[in-house]
């Protein structure tokens, strides 16, 4: 254990030096991002996707394959052209994080976004009942987030923190500065039902691959592993899960933030799998918006990366036959 130890530190000491470096060239570059101006910066970004499209292979190879199985009714052009514009969103997305901050306050929002079919799921926050909120990586995934803070609801975002110490506190001091609350993903579930019984909201990206463990739902016509704690969450505490999007227009640092489903604790009482029918519901309302704009989604995801048990039988079976 003590070899184990000492290896383990010893490799966090040789990143420290690399991790302070990337850390102080992220604040240039927001420096340099900061002078241009928004709109150049976004110019800038969708080049810089284009790039990443170019150079990044095996994302490139990757987000194909997934469109041609999501979209098997596309031709070639329009699947290239998706996951070209799906990488200079990611792209955008990093400068809009940069600019989110200096941007958006509570008298001028409205220049920068704009709210549909979300009356509801706000009378919910204020009473203060409890509520889950579900997105995916797609558009601008991270605002909603901060204006919900910048409005002062309370509302907890489970995040996974980033390997390098030095960004992961400045991303998450931006974050936090205008009351957004960030938890980190691997301490939540211990805080979970605190946060729950507060009365609080808690947001989750609720599109990455739970591994061999997850509950296997269909996600545009494939078997996907997703994570049971969002529906276990639901059901255990009776609490309502809204699933929306915060979608970009154009090519301009501007969002139009919706919420499509809200699914009610009444609607899985009777089912015979309650956590499967919950996880299932969420999964195709995220596909339902995804669908509206399927550039904005981060196609290079592994997102199907693991495969049901059955999945598997079948196709050894059918490699000895």
């Amino acid at each position: 254990m003590a070899v184990y130890i000492k290896k383990k530190n010893k490799k966090k000491k040789g990143n420290i030096v690399i991790d302070w470096l990337v850390y102080v060239l992220v604040r240039i570059v927001a420096g340099l991002l900061h002078t241009l101006g928004i709109k150049r910066s976004l110019k800038v970004a969708r080049f810089l996707g284009g790039l990443l499209w170019k150079h990044y292979k095996r994302g490139r190879k990757r987000a194909i394959e997934n469109l041609h199985k999501s979209f098997p009714e596309k031709d070639e052009q329009w699947i290239v052209e998706t996951a070209k514009r799906s990488f200079e969103q990611i792209a955008m997305l990093a400068v809009d994080v940069f600019f989110t901050p200096r941007l958006v306050r509570k008298d001028n929002w409205r220049q920068y976004a704009r709210f549909i079919n979300i009356e509801r799921t706000k009378w919910m926050m204020q009473e203060k009942k409890g509520l889950i909120l579900l997105t995916a990586h797609y558009g601008n995934f991270e605002i909603t987030g901060y204006l919900m803070g910048l409005f002062g609801f309370e509302i907890y975002s489970i995040a996974r923190p980033l390997d390098n110490k030095f960004l992961n506190e400045y991303l998450y001091g931006v974050r936090r500065r205008h009351g957004q609350k960030i938890v980190d993903k691997k301490g939540a579930a211990e805080l979970m039902p605190q946060i729950i019984n507060q009365g609080s909201t808690i947001g989750f990206i609720a599109d990455q691959d739970a591994g061999k463990k997850g509950v296997f739902v269909d996600f545009f016509g494939r078997k996907a592993s997703t994570y049971k704690s969002i529906g276990l969450l639901a059901i255990t505490n009776d609490i309502p899960v809204g699933i929306g999007y915060s979608r970009r227009v154009g090519d301009d640092f501007f969002f139009e933030i919706s919420v499509t489903r809200i699914i009610m604790p009444q609607e899985w009482k009777e089912k015979d799998d309650q956590l499967l029918w919950v996880t299932q519901e969420f999964t195709r309302a995220v596909e339902d918006f995804i669908r509206q704009d399927p550039t904005q989604y981060w196609w290079l995801h592994r997102r199907w990366k693991h495969r049901p048990k059955e999945e598997i039988k079948a196709e050894k079976l059918e490699a000895k036959s």
